[in-house]
């Protein structure tokens, strides 16, 4: 951490965080995660930061898409998604 910066506006002593222990940290609400949990447990990985492109969409489609509400955008990236998925299985047959 660059304690020169005065966009710094941290009021944490993170001397006193970096010299803490684990036995140091207070874990008494945490709750207590069992074998089982362990065993069902499944790696987790962000997704994958997406990208904006400008697309040119006839009218028509651009309603259509539109008038499925809020969501038109994520609509469409779904949508085009499963186009490029159905290209790659057709090119690999």
């Amino acid at each position: 951490m660059n304690e020169n910066n005065p966009a710094n506006t941290s009021k944490t002593d993170w001397a006193r965080v970096d010299a803490m222990t684990d036995d140091d940290i207070d874990t008494s609400d945490s709750p207590v995660l069992s074998e089982q949990f362990f065993a069902r447990a499944k790696p987790w990985s962000p997704p994958k930061p997406e990208s904006q492109i400008a697309v040119t969409v006839d009218s028509e489609t651009r309603a259509w898409f539109e008038g499925q509400g809020e969501s038109a955008a994520r609509h469409l990236a779904a949508a085009l998604r499963i186009y490029a998925e159905a290209q790659k299985y057709a090119e690999a047959r």
